[in-house]
């Protein structure tokens, strides 16, 4: 465990180190939809990681979020978001991540999140703990969704999908004490599990974007669900996280949201 968690981290911190020293620099923008970009950092930093994986275990396979597919009956596939807050990054907007996973015939079994502006590397091994920079972490005791700091995003389908957030978000502003919207859902994973932020939910997801995070709060003893509370699943489209504590809360309140 702890050689593939040696080597994300090692991949984790050379895109990063990429992806800083570029932050202002002039962006080569392309649209995977009407408000959904890639840049060439996206890419450059996937490539960065990719091969860093792949000298280490070359026999292992790759599902990346832009260019890199390698399925060949591997029991191992990293799932690698090389630039988690895109639109954040192309603004020069410092928040975003590189967030690698290694998933072990379906389970996630190792998850590194990399902060390049913060210096702050997250990580976990299936069985071993969260840690930040080394040091173990927790989730908050917080126990009142009313008391609770909440995080959330939205689909770049929202204008023209009804299953857009909107009912969601308004249902949980009202019944916690804030929620907050900072553009990379790896993060905002990655701070429920540290503790800053009590719940995190979002819809429309794909695996790259969760699943070293989902495997971070877990770790961390955290709680992973779909919005209903009933499953998790990297592949659901949809997440729910919490400390634990107020998770049947916040099922409530999307269950109550949802019927209208």
């Amino acid at each position: 465990m702890e050689e593939y968690l040696a080597v994300a981290r090692e991949a984790a911190l050379k895109a990063g180190g990429l992806l800083k020293e570029n932050l202002h620099g002039t962006r080569e923008i392309a649209f995977k939809g009407a408000i959904n970009l890639v840049t060439e950092m996206d890419r450059r930093s996937e490539r960065t990681v990719v091969e860093t994986l792949l000298k280490a275990f070359p026999d292992h396979g790759i599902m990346a979020e832009e260019e890199t597919r390698i399925e060949n009956g591997s029991d191992f596939t990293w799932i690698i978001d090389p630039l988690d807050g895109t639109t954040n990054y192309a603004h020069g907007y410092p928040c975003f991540s590189v967030s690698i996973a290694l998933e072990d015939r379906g389970e996630v079994i190792a998850g590194v999140v990399y902060d390049p502006m913060r210096a702050e590397l997250f990580s976990a091994g299936k069985g071993a703990g969260a840690y930040l920079n080394g040091n173990r972490i927790s989730v908050s005791k917080t126990g009142d969704l009313i008391h609770s700091l909440l995080s959330t995003g939205f689909p770049y389908d929202r204008s023209m999908s009804k299953e857009n957030n909107l009912n969601y978000f308004i249902a949980l502003l009202m019944a916690s004490q804030e929620v907050r919207r900072d553009g990379s859902a790896a993060l905002d994973l990655c701070a429920v599990a540290a503790g800053r932020f009590d719940g995190f939910w979002e819809l429309k997801l794909n695996a790259w974007d969760v699943a070293a995070g989902t495997l971070i709060v877990q770790e961390a003893g955290g709680r992973i669900s779909d919005l209903s509370g009933e499953r998790s699943s990297i592949y659901d489209k949809e997440i729910l996280a919490s400390n634990g504590r107020i998770h049947e809360q916040m099922v409530e309140i999307l269950r109550s949201a949802k019927a209208g």
